[in-house]
């Protein structure tokens, strides 16, 4: 009988997180955003939101993969069963910004369902870092919504 997959805990991924942030910070962004590597790792962006109570510039950093011109990603919180405050931002306010380390896009989100979802899920295992996708969400509780990021025409 196997074990099941354990997810970090969550002091490591708050650490993690503020590493990054600081990271990105103190290079200017040169260092800490980068694209995905189709067959290699996902690719790590930055999400602006507006606060989906205070109306408040919010910006996390979260891996992704892309789809044609799309970006897509978890709305995971550390495998948390919570879902993370910038994907409660994104229902509220769909319209964010993405920044890619020397160019920022607006884009408007969605979550992915059906078809689309199962495509999207198949293809998220196509990349490392994720861990045991399939594992990690089935102890979550309930389907870790799929976020797509779709760029606004300019």
């Amino acid at each position: 009988m196997g074990t099941s997959p354990k997810p970090p805990p969550r002091w490591f991924v708050r650490s993690a997180w503020l590493g990054h942030k600081a990271l990105l910070r103190v290079t200017a962004d040169r260092v800490g955003l980068s694209a995905p590597t189709p067959g290699g790792r996902f690719g790590m962006l930055r999400l602006r939101t507006t606060g989906r109570r205070s109306g408040r510039p919010r910006a996390v950093v979260v891996g992704y993969i892309r789809d044609g011109d799309r970006f897509v990603t978890l709305a995971m919180n550390g495998w948390d069963a919570a879902d993370p405050a910038w994907w409660l931002n994104l229902q509220a306010h769909p319209r964010a910004t993405v920044d890619l380390g020397g160019r920022s896009l607006e884009v408007t989100a969605h979550r992915a369902t059906g078809v689309e979802r199962d495509r999207l899920w198949s293809a998220l295992h196509d990349y490392r870092g994720y861990g045991d996708l399939d594992g990690l969400a089935a102890q979550r509780g309930r389907e870790t919504a799929i976020v797509v990021l779709t760029p606004v025409p300019e």
